[in-house]
């Protein structure tokens, strides 16, 4: 008796079924702009817990004690001492008419706004720009690299940390007590750095707590929030409607002031 012909008509329904298995259950693939998703999903947690227990309440009480107009005065001035970045980054760029409008921008409010406590540029039509070195980077054809999560800083990427080092170099409190120069802040380096990360985080109170209640995967969420702010700020908002995958005003991400009432 040939066993083969039944061997292969047993073994057949077997094979096919798991052909079909194959095909439905791929392998995972690693996503080329993620690679490091465990370990950025970890960072995050981190900075979350770090946030919640820590910064949020500086954030809380420091919007309880400050009047409305001296937090506003607190946010004036580091944004003052940001356009000095955004002024070189402009010609870095060649974005010359801009580089004109930021430089006048800080002088008026270093001068008229009593260092910058009082934006007195924008009432004269010299509005706020956004520019960084990441974005220099950018436009100088550097890729972006992988996502990646850093501690403290958050979304960045491995361009975005070279863009972090650009700019603080770029920032006159960098060098205040020896600062990036020696390696360590000093007491007044440091106490600014900590005032400018507590009144930024006061600032976006609101806009952390709506975040986190629209996100189904905060990871995911913040992911894709950095990845399309960054597109949006390079491409000076120029950018095709179809692409937005949340609904943020990007040129105001991270950046706005909010009143504390409305926390």
């Amino acid at each position: 008796m040939n066993l083969k012909p039944m061997v292969i008509r047993l073994a057949m329904p077997v094979l096919l079924s798991s052909v079909v298995g194959c095909a439905s259950a791929p392998a995972a693939r690693i996503d080329e702009s993620d690679p490091w998703e465990g370990f950025n999903r970890n960072m995050q947690v981190f900075n979350d817990n770090l946030d919640e227990y820590a910064m949020k309440p500086l954030a809380k009480g420091y919007q309880w004690i400050t009047p409305s107009f001296v937090d506003r005065g607190v946010t004036n001035f580091f944004s003052n001492i940001n356009d000095i970045g955004v002024t070189i980054n402009d010609l870095f760029q060649f974005k010359l008419a801009q580089t004109g409008s930021d430089g006048a921008r800080f002088l008026v409010n270093t001068v008229a706004g009593i260092g910058g406590l009082f934006d007195v540029a924008t009432e004269i039509d010299l509005p706020k720009h956004n520019e960084d070195f990441d974005q220099t980077l950018a436009v100088w054809g550097v890729p972006s690299g992988p996502y990646l999560v850093l501690p403290l800083f958050g979304p960045s990427s491995v361009r975005g940390v070279f863009g972090l080092v650009g700019d603080a170099a770029m920032n006159p409190i960098s060098y205040i007590d020896g600062g990036i120069v020696s390696g360590t802040y000093g007491a007044i380096g440091g106490g600014l750095f900590v005032l400018n990360a507590v009144d930024t985080r006061a600032d976006n109170l609101s806009t952390a707590r709506i975040a986190t209640e629209a996100a189904v995967d905060r990871y995911e969420f913040f992911k894709n929030a950095y990845i399309q702010q960054r597109e949006y700020l390079i491409l000076d908002g120029n950018v095709p409607e179809n692409d937005w995958d949340l609904d943020v005003d990007f040129n105001n991400f991270n950046n706005e002031y909010v009143e504390p009432d409305e926390i």
